[in-house]
């Protein structure tokens, strides 16, 4: 059986997880991105992305740091902790980078096509961690320092500090870089 290439092939058979939004809805998705959640088309077409996150404030928290770093042509990346939505797997938290162009930077959130990559593989999380824990260990991931961190979370570094410290205990890392390193193992 053979089939014919075409743009709708290439979107369903791609690697990668692909969605396409309009308001922060999933409007189409690929079979790798329902695969990655373990969904069924019904469980993501015309829902929101927050069904993809572990909590509202994450979803809420991320839409406001894509619009605030989206560059001159649109395009975000970054690196999260996402959830699958159903599946023997269901609930199950698990690092994933995102990456993603807004048609319009002008509207981020209008319509957008997004890229999905299952980072488990290589990254799993090893110890509970909350929200904000998660979002500042993406961060670090990233390489931002605290001061950074505290302006695109929109809170003191000194706050950022904190849950560094926190972090630092929970993975027994004595420093920094060995913090970064041991969540990027998992």
């Amino acid at each position: 059986m053979s089939r014919e290439l075409d743009y709708r092939t290439a979107f369903d058979l791609a690697p990668i997880g692909l969605v396409l939004s309009r308001n922060r809805l999933m409007v189409d998705c690929n079979q790798a991105a329902l695969a990655m959640f373990g969904a069924q088309r019904e469980q993501l077409v015309g829902r929101s992305f927050e069904v993809l996150y572990p909590t509202h404030d994450e979803f809420e928290r991320t839409g406001e740091r894509i619009v605030a770093s989206l560059d001159t042509n649109g395009f975000y990346a970054d690196e999260r902790v996402m959830k699958r939505v159903d599946g023997p797997q269901r609930g199950e938290l698990f690092w994933c980078h995102v990456s993603g162009r807004a048609l319009d930077p002008a509207a981020p959130h209008a319509a957008g096509i997004w890229a999905f990559e299952d980072l488990s593989s290589r990254r799993r999380l090893s110890v509970d961690l909350t929200p904000r824990e998660r979002e500042i260990a993406a961060l670090l991931i990233e390489g931002l320092t605290s001061k950074l961190i505290g302006r695109k979370l929109a809170i003191s570094p000194r706050t950022v500090d904190v849950y560094r410290a926190r972090l630092m205990k929970k993975h027994r890392a004595a420093t920094t870089p060995e913090l970064v390193q041991k969540l990027l193992r998992g």
